[in-house]
């Protein structure tokens, strides 16, 4: 799983720093992001949104970031980010049910997702309320 995930990892980080700077077989688990790599903050970024994407909110680089005082981040290896992420996975992995909560075809309680809602004219969030004036 950690050999999945640094896979995963290269190749996000070989798209945002370029291949001509990164070969994919240069970074290991022992690669650090600021020596070996050079990772500017626009990048960390990215990164950061490449793994929301690929594994979800819970892996959340920025918060695990957080956690670190500077001289942890200055020295944080690939190694560490896949350990978190595997950490990170596994538990919710554990955390799925094995059967759904509801069974499929269960009507939506919210009416606005009801195929046959249609909201009164008058309900219209977009329209405002006319003023009224007086005769006089």
């Amino acid at each position: 799983m950690a050999s999945d995930i640094l896979a995963e990892i290269t190749g996000m980080l070989v798209e945002i720093v370029g291949d001509e700077y990164l070969l994919a077989d240069e970074v290991t688990m022992r690669t650090t992001f600021n020596e070996d790599l050079a990772l500017e903050s626009v990048e960390f970024v990215a990164l950061a949104e490449a793994l929301h994407h690929r594994y979800g909110a819970e892996v959340d680089l920025m918060g695990f970031l957080a956690e670190k005082d500077m001289e942890a981040i200055l020295a944080m290896s690939v190694g560490e980010l896949v350990t978190h992420i595997g950490r990170i996975t596994h538990h919710s992995l554990a955390r799925t049910p094995a059967t759904p909560s509801s069974p499929p075809g269960n009507p939506s309680p919210n009416p606005s997702s009801s195929p046959n809602f249609s909201p009164s004219p008058d309900s219209s969030p977009s329209s405002p309320a006319a003023p009224s004036v007086a005769a006089g």
